[in-house]
């Protein structure tokens, strides 16, 4: 299977490449999951606790790839990105930063992994990260190929049915046509 080359994170969709990298980060292993993964809300001003239970590794993705694409982003500026609406019954609504102990745990758990690294003010993505990342990301971009390959396919195939039906059709006319024209 060869690999595309130059293919990185920024080329491919942002959901498709995190659902792949996080079954990535489930399959290695090496990430620890805290036992209040289950119970613990990703900020103040959400209601309940994801129900996907693959969420931490979800999140974990998402992180890698924020800092992939715009290094020295630090835990304040995740818990920006990561924040929302909080919505306060009749009152008028405000935003809300994210858990920042949250963001923390996960950022270190990359860095016990070795996908990014401290770097003065923030974090960056370490060389063996943006390796492991950019590979995912020419999978991502090999699958869309082959599905854009079969897709195109399928239309060829569809248009030279359609055609051959337009033949038969045709041809049908043109016999009905004879029979009528020897019965006058």
């Amino acid at each position: 299977m060869a690999q595309p080359h130059g293919v990185s994170v920024k080329d491919v969709n942002a959901q498709a490449f995190i659902m792949k990298y996080a079954q990535h980060l489930k399959r290695q292993g090496k990430m620890e999951i805290p036992k209040w993964v289950d119970i613990v809300k990703t900020a103040t001003h959400k209601e309940l606790a994801p129900y996907s239970p693959d969420w931490y590794y979800i999140r974990a993705a998402s992180i890698a790839r924020k800092i992939y694409l715009r290094p020295h982003t630090g835990v304040g500026g995740l818990t920006k990105w990561y924040g929302g609406r909080a919505r306060r019954g009749t009152l008028t609504e405000h935003f809300h930063v994210a858990s920042s102990g949250l963001i923390r745990h996960i950022l270190t758990q990359l860095e016990s992994i070795k996908v990014v690294e401290r770097d003065g003010k923030g974090r960056i993505i370490t060389r063996i990260g943006q390796q492991d990342l950019d590979r995912i990301a020419g999978q991502l971009k090999e699958d869309e190929k082959v599905e854009d390959e079969k897709v195109e396919d399928d239309v060829e195939d569809d248009e030279e049915e359609e055609d051959e039906d337009e033949e038969e059709e045709d041809e049908e006319e043109e016999s009905s046509e004879e029979e009528d024209s020897d019965d006058e």
